[in-house]
């Protein structure tokens, strides 16, 4: 009964068959091998268009120096006041953005408004040199609370962006969920609708320490393999990344898990919803939060069952919660069994 985080998985199969591989032989160091340059260019052919990428290990690393990229050290980057890189980054985009901002702003379901934004951006400009000033604008797909930016609501938000001189960028580090509850293309649903620069995540999806920064403008990405080496995220090793995000996209096999994922998050809702549970927000992607009786968390807990308590204060004006109970998140992932999903809705129902 693990739902603490897609994280918390092992490697897909085909994944880890792609690292075996990639371990035959000597291939040369620091992205120079011919599989390095192979899945660069079939990250442009996937997203149907020219682009500038960047391997890297973590999905931290893909967010710090895409924002540090695209934000003088003087600028904030506008998010949600629960994105990633607000609540779990421990300030990596500041450190290696050499001091720029991030202003978290409110939005319901996880997600923010054009109007948000716009009013961010009217707050946050002007008053030079004495304040930070609104230079990039970043948004999570899926979001921290398990929604799904539409085409319609990026291009919106890009629109507002892009008026006022901002970029975008796209923490895509559940991108697959999104897409495959969609079912738009890759192109649709981030440069074709405003996206600038993309964090391309594949940990979550069944990958291991495998991430991608794709600029949709390659001439916006001067000087970025510096960056990448300077802040120490350039592997020796690159082909290691590289063979999982070939076998990652091959036959849209990271569709396949991302499906996976979804349907799994689909059952423990189902499952929830019977046993009387209440659902704070939208299941989207595969993300689930859920509230529980303090009682009850404890129970789950001592039975053997993971998954992560947030505080209340998530929520915010979404919902209000007793104080006798807990708001829990639980994530599936592209190796959640019907099994751990039936004795978790068994004890819930037992309480």
């Amino acid at each position: 009964m693990n739902f603490a985080s897609d994280n918390t998985a092992g490697m897909a199969p085909e994944l880890m068959a792609a690292l075996s591989q990639a371990n035959v032989g000597f291939a040369i160091g620091y992205g120079n091998d011919a599989l390095t340059r192979d899945v660069e260019r079939r990250i442009g052919e996937f997203f149907d268009h020219e682009v500038a990428v960047f391997l890297v290990p973590t999905g931290t690393a893909a967010n710090a120096l895409s924002l540090a990229h695209l934000t003088p050290p003087w600028g904030a980057v506008l998010c949600h006041e629960n994105a990633h890189i607000m609540t779990d980054e421990c300030g990596a985009p500041e450190f290696f953005g050499a001091g720029l901002k991030l202003i978290g702003l409110r939005g319901e379901n996880g997600k923010l408004t054009p109007d948000t934004v716009k009013n961010a951006v009217a707050r946050y400009s002007g008053h030079v040199p004495h304040q930070v000033n609104a230079a990039s604008l970043s948004i999570t797909q899926a979001t921290e609370a398990g929604t799904i930016y539409r085409v319609d609501e990026i291009a919106a938000l890009a629109k507002v962006a892009h008026v006022q001189g901002l970029p975008v960028h796209m923490d895509g580090a559940r991108l697959g969920n999104a897409l495959a509850r969609m079912n738009v293309t890759p192109a649709e649903a981030t440069w074709k609708a405003g996206v600038d620069v993309l964090s391309f995540g594949a940990t979550k999806g069944g990958a291991m320490a495998a991430e991608a920064v794709v600029f949709f403008d390659p001439a916006r990405a001067a000087g970025m393999a510096e960056r990448r080496k300077r802040a120490g995220h350039l592997l020796s090793k690159h082909r290691f990344i590289a063979a999982q995000f070939e076998a990652y996209l091959k036959d849209d096999y990271w569709l396949t898990l991302a499906r996976h994922a979804n349907a799994k998050a689909d059952a423990l809702t189902e499952g929830l919803r019977a046993v009387d549970a209440k659902i704070v927000w939208p299941v989207e992607a595969n993300i689930v939060f859920a509230l529980l009786p303090t009682v009850l968390d404890a129970k789950l807990k001592a039975a053997g069952a993971a998954y992560y308590v947030r505080s209340n204060a998530m929520a915010g004006d979404d919902v209000a919660i007793e104080p006798d109970h807990v708001l829990v998140r639980l994530v599936t992932s592209f190796a959640t069994q019907d099994s751990e999903i039936e004795k978790f809705i068994g004890l819930v129902q037992r309480g």
